[in-house]
């Protein structure tokens, strides 16, 4: 059996209006977007971390920095898939990710299994091993005012 690991990642933006709401790589019409040097896709950020943290390569600011204007307007599913480039290319695989987005709007659940499908068909592993979830801040912060997201990711 080949060596599991596991990461954990996380990734918070404000919201900015005049952008497109992006989650998983899905739109959420009526929804202001997310503030950011990408398009803000605050779920494929923090994906992309737990992943590269389990493989111990750093963050996605070190591979996909936010000062390289190529990188301005990224789309998260692509820095996903750049992400699962760098793994491969360090001998490794995704197997497996659960993520919690932290919000109060949108609602996430009518949309869950489309976000699971994005990331799964990105991460090459089985819709079955993706698993997406939110919960609110509960007054906490961000009501409204941003979104979070919770990963870990396990890679082989």
């Amino acid at each position: 059996m080949a060596e599991q690991r596991v990461g954990l990642g996380f990734d918070v933006h404000p919201r900015e209006k005049g952008r497109e709401l992006r989650l998983a790589g899905v739109a959420f019409e009526g929804e202001d977007g997310l503030a950011g040097h990408s398009d803000g896709d605050a779920v494929c950020h923090a994906v992309a971390d737990a992943l590269l943290g389990a493989a111990a390569l750093g963050d996605i600011g070190r591979h996909f920095p936010d000062t390289d204007p190529s990188l301005a307007g990224i789309e998260g599913l692509e820095l996903l898939i750049r992400t699962v480039a760098v793994l491969a290319d360090a001998g490794f695989a995704p197997v497996s990710c659960d993520a919690t987005v932290i919000c109060d709007r949108p609602a996430i659940a009518p949309r869950s299994d489309e976000m699971r499908e994005r990331l799964s068909a990105v991460l090459g592993v089985a819709m079955e091993r993706v698993s997406v979830k939110a919960t609110r801040p509960e007054g906490l912060g961000l009501s409204g005012e941003g979104v979070g997201c919770l990963a870990i990711a396990a890679i082989s």
